[in-house]
Order: C-alpha cells, then sequence, then structure tokens
C-alpha cells in the first residue's frame, strides 16, 4: 500500500463557525488533528496606534469596538487606567453603576458566548432562547446611552449620566394591535431600574431553560465532555484568564482577588469547574450568569436608595452641567475646550485590569503630559486562549476544533485589535 502521509487544511477564514476572521490551518492525519496553527491579522485595526492621535475621551468609543459583545467592560477598564494617572476619585452611585452594567454586560456576552456555542455544534434552538434576552439588555443599553451595543457611557470621572427615569415603549404599528404592544410594555411602564428588576426576576427561570435544552442533553455532552481538556497547571502557564481559567478549577477572579470600584461591598460566588473541558467551561458560564443576575439585584437595590452625583466635579477632567453652560459664557468655553482639546494627563505609566466576561482585560497606559496617550497596549484575554489552540486541539477531530473555539468565546476584534 501507498504510504498515508499528513495533508493541510484552511479552516476559514470565511468557516462560519470561525468566529471573526480566523484562519486556521490544520494538519491532519485523516481526521485527527497533528497540529493546528492559528494565522491573524486579517482583521488588523491598529487600536493602540490609532489611540495615540486621539484625546484620552476620544479613545473611550475605541474601546466599545474591540469587544464587540462586551462594549462597557472594555470601557472600564480603559477609564480606570485614566482615571489612576490623574489620581481622582469616582462618586459611590457612579462606580455601582459600573458595577451593574458590568455584570449586565457579563449576561450579553455569556447569551451571545452560550447559544452561539451551541449553534456551532448542532443546537440551533438555545440561540433563539439567548437573544432574546439579549434584546431587553441591549434595551438597557439603548436606554441610558443612546446606542444599543457601542455606548460609551464610562467617562474618566464616573460615567455619562444619571440612569433614565423611563424606559423606551413599542408602538402600535401594522405588525403590531394594541393588545400586543400593551403586553410587550407592561415592564415598560417605570424608570430603567423598574425594568432591569422585572428583568432579573424572571431571568433564573430562563437560565434553568438553557439548562434543560443543553445540560444533560445527550448530543451535547457528546460533543463537548472530555473536549479541550487543560490542566491547572496547563491553563496557568498558558496564560489563561476567566472562564476559561475557572473551567480547569483554579479559583481566580479579580473581582473577588484584587477588587476594584464596589465588588467588596456585594455577595456573589466565583463557580469553577473540575475537569477543564469544553462542558466544564459551559457549566462556569452558566452560573456566573446566575451571580451576574444576583450583583445586577443588590446593585438595583443600593441605586434606589442612594441618590448623588455620577461624575467627578474635577472641572478638569468632567464637563459642566447643562444648567451651568447655558447660564454662563466661561461654562460654554469651558465645554468646547475640554471636547476639542481634552484633558491633560499628568506625565507616567499605568496598568488597569478589569474581570472581563472572557478574562482580564487591562490597559497599559502611557502618558507625557499631553491630551493624548503617549502609547497605550491592551491585554486582551481571548489572545491567549487563541495561542492554545494547537495544545488543546491537537489529537482530536476536526468536528472538535468547531467546539474547541466555540468554548473559548473567541471575538476577533478583541485578539486582532
Amino acid at each position: 500500500m501507498a504510504e498515508i502521509r499528513n495533508y493541510s487544511i484552511n479552516f476559514g477564514p470565511q468557516h462560519p463557525s470561525a468566529h471573526g476572521v480566523l484562519r486556521l490551518i490544520l494538519e491532519l492525519d485523516g481526521e485527527v488533528v497533528e497540529r493546528a496553527d492559528p494565522h491573524i491579522g486579517l482583521l488588523h485595526r491598529g487600536t493602540e496606534k490609532l489611540a495615540e492621535t486621539r484625546t484620552w475621551i476620544q479613545s473611550v468609543p475605541y474601546m466599545d469596538r474591540l469587544d464587540y459583545v462586551s462594549m462597557m467592560s472594555n470601557e472600564h477598564a480603559y477609564c480606570l487606567a485614566v482615571e489612576k494617572l490623574l489620581g481622582i476619585d469616582v462618586p459611590l452611585r457612579a462606580q455601582y453603576i459600573r458595577v451593574m452594567f458590568d455584570e449586565i454586560t457579563r449576561l450579553l456576552n455569556h447569551l451571545i458566548g452560550i447559544g452561539s456555542h451551541g449553534l456551532d455544534i448542532g443546537a440551533m434552538t438555545v440561540m433563539l432562547y439567548t437573544f432574546r434576552e439579549r434584546e431587553d439588555l441591549l434595551d438597557v443599553y439603548e436606554a441610558v446611552s443612546g446606542a444599543r451595543m457601542h455606548a460609551a457611557y464610562f467617562r474618566p470621572g464616573g460615567v455619562y449620566r444619571d440612569l433614565p427615569d423611563t424606559m423606551p415603549k413599542y408602538k402600535v404599528s401594522r405588525f403590531r394591535d394594541a393588545k400586543t404592544v400593551a403586553d410587550m410594555n407592561s415592564t415598560r411602564e417605570g424608570s430603567l431600574l423598574d425594568f432591569l428588576e422585572a428583568f432579573t426576576e424572571r431571568f433564573p427561570g430562563y437560565v434553568d431553560d438553557y439548562e434543560t435544552l443543553l445540560t444533560d442533553n445527550r448530543i451535547w455532552k457528546q460533543r463537548t465532555v472530555g473536549i479541550g481538556v487543560v490542566t491547572p497547571e496547563q491553563a496557568r502557564a498558558l496564560g489563561f484568564t476567566g472562564p476559561m481559567l475557572r473551567g480547569s478549577g483554579i479559583e481566580w477572579d479579580l473581582r473577588k482577588k484584587q477588587p476594584y470600584e464596589v465588588y467588596d461591598r456585594l455577595d456573589f460566588d466565583i463557580p469553577v469547574g473540575t475537569n477543564g473541558d469544553c462542558y466544564d467551561r459551559y457549566l462556569v458560564r452558566i452560573e456566573e450568569m446566575r451571580q451576574s443576575n444576583r450583583i445586577i439585584r443588590q446593585c438595583i437595590k443600593w441605586l434606589r436608595e442612594n441618590p448623588g452625583p455620577v461624575i467627578t466635579e474635577n472641572r478638569k477632567v468632567a464637563p459642566p452641567s447643562r444648567a451651568v453652560m447655558k447660564e454662563s459664557m466661561e461654562g460654554l468655553i469651558h465645554h468646547f475646550k475640554l471636547f476639542s482639546e481634552g484633558i491633560h494627563v499628568p506625565a507616567g505609566e499605568v496598568y488597569a485590569a478589569v474581570e472581563h466576561p472572557k478574562g482580564e482585560f487591562g490597559v497599559y497606559a502611557i502618558s507625557d503630559g499631553a491630551n493624548k496617550p503617549y502609547r497605550l497596549k491592551l491585554r486582551s484575554p481571548g489572545f491567549p486562549h487563541l495561542a492554545a489552540m494547537d495544545e488543546m486541539a491537537r489529537g482530536h477531530m476536526i468536528a472538535d476544533v468547531v467546539a474547541i473555539i466555540g468554548t473559548m468565546d473567541i471575538v476577533f476584534g478583541d485578539v486582532d485589535r
């Protein structure tokens, strides 16, 4: 017989399960992966270099576009870095709002992560369920910032504005009669906090639905149990963070280990796995959604009882109020100067990180005292995970490569920034 040699195939960049413009060269022995070589650079947008030509405030919207399903978490790390350089404090109410939206963002991320992972390996229905809940949370994003995705809501010193007293409502149209619209608007009669509280009351039932579809599903377990196993030692050595690390049994979470904002005032648990496979990482994300729901409920309770400012009073950092702008020319000039020239940040260097839904997202910033960053480097959580593709996929079948990419929860704007 003729000798059978290994051969190579391209997985992506147009593959529907590539989660972005990933080119993966797979070296195969039959259908068994002998080597997986990820190629990136097909989406590169030079975000870190672009930041050097923009003022400190103008770079906030760039953060949204990195991992475009975890928008406000990216903003948060950037704002923490700028605030450390400025040496300013953030009002307590703004800290609670930030934490609440961090956890809303975690829900948004995990909903699309679990839904798309299910879709990748044959579970169609769960994606329809998770997108239903995402719609409500994207409405919360829109109510507070005016944008459903790229919010630019966090600002150095706090947040753009306080939480609104009303929610957007559906209107009667030729597609919806008055009774249907009334039912859809039943939870939208009050404030944003009222709407969000009603959501948190029904959300645990939704998570139960996802588990009914997947957790004990024989096909789901066949596709995920024992696939992409990473030991605790490997996870540490490969630089894993977030659910990828906790799925291997290591209880590391910046919200507990290096608390920022008001996380040390809140009661929540850190779920960990035992086997380090795709199935355990799925279970970690499911439980994280339950814990995020718990955190949001605590934030809602505190925000109802404690009004106050939501951005620093330092006028070198934050613009004057609308009332001040309308009453004085000085306020108007200050407003224009702040947004045209930007903040002058003291010289220095800083690293700030948050527990992003995908892992540790860090911002390393250097200032030379100007109104723009001298250098900006981003620590993307997805990059080390993708770098481990070869180690995780070797010895598995081609079909398992899709399950492994799904368990990484990769978004390429984050990896290929």
